[in-house]
């Protein structure tokens, strides 16, 4: 198993060892790029297991300034564009606006998460309880993730890492 985590780490140019990796993975899968974390935390936890709650607690503090930076450039964006509408559908508009930052427990959705950060930004939705919110939804993601994740068989794993060593 670690030998195909090494391998894995290599191939994407990650360091195989450090939580400065997981963070980083974090951090930018909380922005609008089309990144997982998952992988690289399941690794890093894999191969430190007695590291496991650092390096959840490493991602979702990764995760979520990733999405306060997100919430940041749709405060940015909307204080540039003043003259432009906000988010153009109404009702979602106002569905945000009424549930407010409790909404940001939703940011670890893939697809939906990073553009309801933008949005609170958008519609300056205080950042205090965004960050409150958007940690605890974010928390609950790796927690579960990770939880799933070592539900696989470690057989499934040694039959991926011999197939992307063939790649």
């Amino acid at each position: 198993m670690e030998q195909m985590l090494e391998h894995f780490f290599g191939w994407f140019g990650m360091p195989s060892i450090g939580l400065p990796a997981v963070f980083i993975s974090s951090f930018v899968s909380a922005t609008l790029l089309p990144i997982g974390s998952e992988p690289i935390l399941f690794g890093y936890i894999t191969v430190n297991p007695h590291l496991y709650w650092i390096a959840i607690l490493v991602a979702t503090i990764g995760n979520t300034l990733g999405g306060m930076f997100d919430w940041w450039l749709g405060l940015l964006a909307q204080n540039k564009l003043q003259s432009l509408k906000g988010p153009q559908n109404g009702r979602v508009k106002a569905w945000l606006e009424r549930h407010g930052p409790k909404v940001l427990l939703l940011s670890w959705l893939p697809g939906l998460g990073d553009p309801l950060c933008l949005a609170a930004g958008w519609l300056r939705l205080a950042w205090g309880p965004c960050l409150i919110y958007m940690f605890f939804g974010k928390l609950l993601r790796y927690l579960t993730m990770t939880w799933l994740l070592t539900l696989v068989p470690s057989s499934f794993w040694h039959q991926l890492g011999h197939w992307l060593h063939l790649i």
